[in-house]
This record gives structure tokens, sequence and C-alpha cells, in this order.
């Protein structure tokens, strides 16, 4: 069986690892694959062998809890757990910095006044011991594995500054009497929750939206269907219970509920949600419907084929699931170092103690403790915390004021090692609308303009409204209409003024019998060439016009696709239009890779062939059968103008339909991740000379013990100029 069973008590990258650890070893699961950005875990296993309730004992066991759920719930629970966690960790940031504020106050400004020391102790407590007692329990839960995060370093730090300035509060006399000052660090410790929550907030409302899109591909799907019984009458079931071979129908507006063939019947069907062009598809008796695709104008009645998970758009869930799923997340570098980082601090810091213990002083109790409390200190993660969080919040606030929406850390820290796009073409490099590019006139044909405008007038087809749109800069007026007659898949025919007018493909215009003039045929043959879309308009008697239709490429494009070849990026273009219109689209605009007739499970599939290969891959895409291979790549980008399902699947989203965005999104990312190394630098550069000062290894040569005031001014500079130089972000020019 294979199963998704939402996770709870994830609160990072290396928890999810362990959860994923611990299910492949159990007895019975074939294989295991655990998501931190969404909290789901996808499990196959024997029934026979191990059994959901003992899955859930096992991930207990180490902290964790895995949710039994039917399967039509597991996506509404793994929604609600995730917007629980996002409300509350929003409470811990805000309430945690609205206390923490007094705190810094009294501390910087006000440390002599009377009580003070009882004041910060009554604000911080609440912060670290409440606010902040996620980041103890994580940090016990790595202890009982032999691990260590950032939540190690948020807690010991925190914890020790407190644990010592309760000491100093109740008990000064013990410094004063040695000679030293009994100094309080509870502003340290306040603000290095405050901050870090803050961070998880922020991490939080970025993943929240990764369920978003599985929830809307969902609910693309039917709940009910209505089915002909054998006495010929209508009942509408529940989707579940329809079965293969049963007859179902669909009228105008409503979705095609299961994969079928079409019994009887003429209609339009948009199958944008599938195919991603914008052209509705004319069906009649033999042709194929897909679930999630909708109706657009007559009744239609058809054979159920596939149902359940067999339908295409159940694949293309599946497949946008299994994408995201197979991710595993990516560890962060920060979160790598401390995991060597925090027990080598923890190390120093009684390695110091136990030095000044066995060559100190007189006071070597006092100043090895003091010593190894502001190694403690020194080493809080403030600058090594903020060298990410800092960059990547003033990189995508430089991104949005260039209409470059960017959803995480990972995709802006990625994009930068792009050196492979893959474009969709419908609605990315192209418009993704039908767009009259040009009409030739037989002789005469001009006067009956307002007829072909009258006939395309009272049709829906979008090529209809396309030449309707292309007559209306003439000001025409539609005439009285004596007779239409709709042809599905061919065109119209109509009577006007006694008179027989026909509009239509190639087909219709063959079958009427109906003379093609010389002087059109060259013409035909230059738009076919450039895989253009022909509408013929004629009388009974010859063709009057030839109307040239396509989906045009967006100015943006040429310029877009030209900054990314000579950034050295390798260029290809997918779409599920035929190979001719690939090639002209992409004769066009100078793309040397390209694939016409490409499904959407194609495209994914495209997408992992090419990382196979080594290669970094982003995707760009707009459409609903785009977000398979855009869950699947490296760095996904969504047009801001498409789906909903692609924007919310995509880690990128331009908020413009130009597509010169993408060139200048990867210069960010280029500029932030320079920025996140130049933090990281810092910081490390930091506590490289802060510790082994703070250790007192200039006391022997010049006397120097650094005092923990001093060790968390030096900490406040750390973190004042990694703010400061991730703010020079805002000045660059993409």
């Amino acid at each position: 069986m294979k199963s998704n069973f939402p996770i709870t008590g994830m609160t990072c990258a290396s928890c999810a690892s362990s959860v994923e650890s611990m299910l492949k070893n159990t007895i019975g699961v074939m294989e295991a694959s655990v998501n931190y950005a969404n909290q789901m875990g996808f499990v196959t296993y024997d029934p026979l062998k191990v059994s959901p309730e003992v899955l859930k004992k096992t991930i207990q066991s180490i902290g964790y809890d895995l949710l039994i759920e039917p399967t039509k719930n597991v996506q509404e629970t793994a929604d609600r757990i995730q917007a629980d966690s996002l409300r509350k960790i929003k409470l811990q940031t805000i309430g945690s910095i609205i206390l923490s504020v007094p705190v810094v106050i009294i501390g910087m400004f006000f440390m002599e006044m009377a009580y003070g020391n009882y004041i910060q102790l009554i604000l911080s407590a609440p912060v670290v011991f409440g606010f902040g007692f996620h980041f103890f329990k994580s940090a016990w839960k790595k202890l009982m594995h032999g691990q260590a995060n950032m939540d190690t370093l948020v807690a010991v730090s925190t914890g020790i500054a407190f644990v010592f300035s309760l000491f100093n509060t109740f008990y000064p006399e013990y410094w004063r009497n040695q000679g030293l000052h009994a100094h309080v660090y509870y502003e340290a410790s306040a603000v290095v929750v405050a901050f870090v929550s803050l961070g998880k907030w922020l991490e939080e409302k970025a993943k929240s939206g990764t369920s978003t899109a599985i929830r809307k591909l969902i609910g693309l799907q039917s709940k009910t269907v209505r089915i002909k019984k054998g006495d010929g009458s209508e009942e509408e079931i529940d989707i579940g219970l329809v079965k293969i071979g049963s007859t179902v129908v669909a009228r105008p507006g409503e979705k095609i509920a299961v994969d079928g063939i079409v019994l009887n019947g003429n209609s339009f069907v948009d199958e944008s949600t599938i195919t991603g062009e914008p052209i509705p598809a004319g069906k009649e008796k033999g042709d194929k419907l897909f679930a999630g695709t909708i109706n657009q104008q007559g009744i239609l009645h058809y054979q159920a084929e596939k149902i359940g998970e067999e339908t295409v758009m159940a694949q293309i869930i599946k497949m946008v699931q299994d994408a995201q799923g197979s991710k595993a997340p990516v560890q962060k570098l920060v979160d790598k170092i401390a995991g060597i980082f925090v027990p080598v601090v923890m190390f120093l810091a009684l390695l110091v103690f136990a030095i000044w213990m066995v060559f100190g002083t007189e006071n070597a109790f006092a100043q090895g403790l003091m010593a190894a409390v502001t190694v403690l200190v020194i080493a809080c993660p403030c600058a090594l915390g903020l060298a990410t969080p800092t960059a990547i919040m003033v990189g995508i606030g430089k991104g949005a004021d260039n209409h470059i929406l960017i959803k995480d850390a990972e995709s802006l820290e990625l994009a930068c090692k792009i050196n492979t796009i893959v474009l969709d073409k419908t609605g990315t490099i192209t418009e993704g609308k039908p767009v009259v590019n040009e009409m030739y006139l037989v002789e005469g044909g001009s006067q009956h303009m307002d007829v072909l405008f009258m006939m395309e007038s009272v049709s829906s087809h979008p090529l209809a409204k396309a030449i309707v749109d292309y007559l209306k800069l003439e000001n025409l007026n539609q005439v009285l209409n004596e007779g239409y007659e709709n042809i599905p898949g061919k065109g119209a025919k109509a009577t006007i003024n006694g008179q027989v007018y026909f509009v239509g493909n190639e087909k219709l215009i063959s079958e009427n019998h109906i003379a093609l003039p010389e002087e059109v045929k060259s013409k035909i043959l230059e738009w076919n060439k450039q895989a253009k879309t022909l509408v013929y308009f004629s009388n009974s008697n010859s063709v009057l016009a030839v109307i040239a239709i396509s989906d045009v490429v967006k100015e943006s494009s040429f310029k877009a696709i030209d900054l990314l070849k000579q950034a050295g990026i390798e260029v290809h273009m997918l779409t599920g239009d035929n190979q001719m219109t690939a090639e002209a689209v992409a004769n066009q605009t100078g793309i040397d890779n390209f694939k016409g007739g490409v499904l959407p499970a194609e495209k994914a599939s495209f997408v992992k062939e090419l990382q196979s290969e080594g290669k970094i891959v982003a995707m760009v895409g707009d459409g609903i059968n785009d977000s398979n291979a855009l869950a699947q790549a490296d760095v996904s980008i969504a047009m801001g103008k498409g789906s909903d399902i692609a924007i919310d699947v995509a880690q990128i989203t331009l908020l413009t339909s130009d597509l010169s965005a993408i060139p200048k999104a990867i210069k960010l990312s280029q500029k932030t991740v320079s920025t996140i190394k130049q933090n990281l630098f810092w910081a490390f550069v930091y506590n490289l000379i802060g510790i082994p000062v703070a250790a007192g290894v200039l006391y022997p040569i010049w006397g120097i013990l650094l005092d923990p005031m001093m060790a968390s001014a030096a900490m406040a500079l750390s973190s004042v100029s990694v703010v400061l130089n991730s703010l020079r972000l805002k000045t660059i020019k993409l």
C-alpha cells in the first residue's frame, strides 16, 4: 500500500531526516519519504507486516507524531496542522518582540535603575521559557539522538545567559566580593528568542503555500457525476460510485468528471487544464475526454474509461505530490555548521573553565566561570542566525520591487546555479490567446466584412472571438441574421440577404466545392510554413478572405531569451502544440532546443532527464499542465497571469508577463547568495576572533579578560554589521 500521513512536531530538515530514517528501518516498510515543507510522510508498506498504528507508535517513540486519517481527509488534516503551526509561531514571535523591547531598553540605557534587574527578569522569563520553550524542547530531542542544530544553539546560549543572569540578580554579592560586576544578560537571551522566532515565522509562511497547490488541484476534480441509467433517465451520484463503462452526461459549463470517450453529442471543451492550449478542442463521437476539463457548449454523453486515481488529472496530482515529496529538504549551510559548532562551543566553554581551574589564580573559579559564560554569550547565534534571513528578506523585497515574487529561500539560493531553463510556449513565450495576425482579402472581399463580423459575433468559438476583436477596429455594424447553422469541427454557414456564406477551416471550404483563387494560394502556403491557423471566409462560389491567426510571441520574450543565452544558460522550449508550431516559435525567438506535442507527464520526464545529466534545471510555465514539471524542477518559475495551480506550485512567480524578469531573478539570486556568504564569513570571523579572546588568551600577556557585557556588545555589533551588509542589496541594479 502507498499512503500519505501528516506528521507533527518537526521543526527543521534534520527532524524530517530522523523521521524518514525511522520509517525506512521499520519492518514491512519498502520505501519512505518525509517532506519537511508540507509536513507529510509518503510511505510504501506491506499491510501484512506493518500497520499504520505501528508506524504511528514508531514515530511517537522519537518525539514526533504520525496522524492516521482516511485518505480523503489527509490534505485537509495537513492544511489544518500547517495553519495551527503558523498561527502558533506568529503569536510566539509577536509576544517575544513585545516583551523584549523594554528588556533591551533597560539593559542598554538604564542598567543601574532600581529594581531594573527584577523587571528584566519578569519580562524575559516568559520570552525564554514561554515563547522560546519549543527551542529547548527541540534541543532536548536532538540531544537524545546525539545531534545538534540551530535550536540547540539558541537553547544553550539563551539558557546559560538567563541562568547566569538569574544568579547575578539574587546573589550579586558573590561577584562584588571578588571585585567583579554582577552583570545580567536578560536582553541577550530575550532578543535571540525574538529574532529566531521571526525567522521561523517567515519560514512557516513560505511553507504554508505548498499544500495549497495540491488542494486546488484536488478541487478541479468533480465530487459528483451525472450518469444515464438504462431507462434513459439521469441520476447524480457520488464520483466514487461511478464505474468503468458507465454513460456519463456533461452539460454546458460542467466539468468532465472522469476520462472517457464521446458516445454522442458535439461541443467544444476547454482542455487548458491538461494541454495548456488556449483554444478549446472540438469534440464529437469517438473523441477522448479528460477529467477536470470543462464542457463549453453542447451536451455530451460519454463512456467512462478511467476513474479515480487512473484519470489524467489524478495522475497530474500524484506527480505533483511525488515531485514535491521526492525533493529532500536542503540542509542549510548554517544548520550544517551549527551541528558541529554547538558541541564545539560547549566543549570549548568547559575546556576554558577547566584550564582556568588548573592554571588560574586565587579567583580561578570566578574568572573561569566568567570566561566560560563569556564564550557561550559571544558565540550567541545572532550574527549566525541573521546572516541568511536578513539577506533573504532584503533580496525578496528587492525582487518584489521588480515584479518577482520569491516564495522560499531555497529557490533564491539555488537560482544562481541554473544552467538549463525549460520554457513552456503558450502563455509563457507567447501571449496565450489567439490573435489575428493578418487578413488577406480577395478582390471585392472587403464589401462582405459586415457579414463576416455578424457570423463570427454569434459564434462562441475562440477563433471567432479573435476575428470579431480584429474587425471591431473598423467599427463595423452587425446585419440582420436570416439563417445561421453551426457545423461542429468545421465552422459555420449563414444565409444573408439570400446569399449563402461560409466561415471555417479548409475542410469546410473543400467539402462545399468552393473555389480558391490562385492569388491566395501562395499566401496560404507561406502562412502554413509559419504554423498559422487559417480561417476561410467565402460565399457559395469563391473564397472572399483568408485570416491568419496565431498565439503571438510576447515582445519581451525575444530580449529575455537572448539574455539567457548570453549568460550561458541552455534554453529549451516545450509545448503541447504540434511540432510545426513549435518550430515556428523557436525560429522566431532563436531557441535551438524545442519539442512539440508534449504531454504534462512528458514535461516532467524531460526535466528529470536533464537533471540526470547533472544540470540545474529551471522550469517556467503558466498552466496546470506545467504543474508537475514545475514541482520536478530544481527551480520552478510561474507566470503571474497563469493558473493559480502553477503559481502555487512554483517557488518563483513573475508578477509581470515580461520574461526579462527571469534574468533579473537569476542576477538577484547571485547577489543575494554572495551577500549571504559575506555575512557568514564575517559571522565566523567574529567567532574565530571573539571566542579565543573570551576564553582569556590575552590574559597571560596583557591581563585582558573580556567581560560578558563586552561580549554582549561585540555580539550586537556583529549582528548590526550583518544587517547593514544585507541592506546593501537594496542598492543593486537588476
